[in-house]
């Protein structure tokens, strides 16, 4: 009797592992058949020339063949409202297949948190793909502006571009503004960082508040060469290690209250360069989405590529920009409140 159930059991697991053997090939092979002869599109919320641009460029070149049925892959410049406009309508009106995915301004994400009343979108219900990169921004001056220090811009004014009004260069010096006393001007409107970096260039504004190292010298390498520019202060959860002479913004901090409203506004550098889906793809292909982005960043082809544009690339996986963002949204009101407060 024991033997005829031991061979039962036996006989359960195995018709159980024949049964459940063919599901993840038949899942993949589905996955295959849907992207064959398609074009995947990654828009950019930011004008044409800047990080997240070159970014979403260099990634579509080799993203097509991790993904099965390589499909052939665009990339759109879709810039409106500091990316805010291109982040609802990837939430609300593009297509959910997975064949529509984008790149944004990654300050956007706060949005929903700080009460824009512009904000159509629930972060916590994206497709998170996958970021490109973990890193600092900046705050800096151009060569003939008097603010050369985080000490000057407390004493006077330094003039700064934005983008959309939503947009982390606007809402970095506001906040900086309301919790150590900073004395920003920003002047916002500016499509994308790189008008904003032209606006500066002719004298219009006199720094800029959000752009990253690598950033700037992927797309201004000379200005570092020839100090055209003065970084200041580096905006981040922690510094650089290839910048350790450029001071934190947490540092700054007089109380644990301003440490904590500081790194709020500054943790999306977590995922500096994000990629994201629609809601409600299949999840089939979502994973494959997620699994296509894991190689194509760890790809030697990619990352000679961006070596040679200088970019840089310290990827985060979707799974860990899901977690991140959980715990971003999980924040005390009362620390929510006060940044709140600084930047609307």
């Amino acid at each position: 009797m024991a033997g005829r159930k031991h061979r039962s059991g036996g006989s359960i697991l195995a018709l159980a592992f024949a049964l459940l053997a063919p599901a993840a090939p038949a899942a993949a092979q589905a996955v295959a058949d849907f992207y064959r002869g398609k074009t995947v599109t990654i828009s950019v919320g930011l004008s044409a020339g800047g990080g997240y641009d070159l970014h979403a460029r260099v990634l579509a070149r080799y993203f097509g063949k991790h993904l099965p049925g390589a499909p052939a892959v665009l990339v759109k410049n879709a810039p409106g409202a500091g990316s805010l406009t291109l982040v609802n309508a990837l939430y609300a009106t593009l297509p959910r297949d997975g064949t529509e995915l984008a790149t944004f301004e990654r300050g956007i994400t706060l949005e929903p948190l700080l009460d824009s009343s512009q904000a159509r979108f629930d972060p916590l219900k994206l497709g998170w793909i996958g970021s490109a990169d973990n890193d600092a921004s900046t705050c800096l001056a151009w060569h003939t502006a008097a603010v050369k220090t985080m000490d000057d811009v407390m004493r006077q004014e330094l003039i700064v571009g934005g983008t959309g009004s939503t947009a982390i260069a606007n809402t970095f010096p506001r906040v900086l503004n309301a919790v150590l006393g900073t004395k920003f001007r920003v002047i916002p409107g500016y499509p994308g960082a790189n008008d904003a970096l032209l606006a500066m260039e002719r004298g219009e504004t006199q720094g800029f508040c959000s752009l990253g190292f690598s950033t700037l010298e992927a797309i201004r390498p000379d200005w570092l060469r020839a100090r055209k520019v003065n970084i200041f202060v580096q905006l981040g959860l922690q510094k650089s290690s290839e910048h350790p002479d450029v001071p934190l913004v947490l540092d700054f901090a007089r109380t644990e209250a301003d440490r904590a409203a500081l790194a709020l506004i500054v943790s999306p550098n977590l995922f500096a360069r994000p990629f994201a889906a629609p809601p409600g793809v299949p999840g089939e292909r979502l994973e494959a989405l997620r699994k296509a982005f894991d190689e194509t960043v760890s790809d030697p082809d990619y990352l000679a590529e961006a070596k040679a544009r200088a970019l840089h690339v310290e990827p985060v996986t979707g799974a860990e920009l899901d977690t991140v963002m959980r715990r971003i949204y999980a924040t005390p009101q009362d620390i929510v409140s006060r940044v709140k407060q600084a930047v609307n």
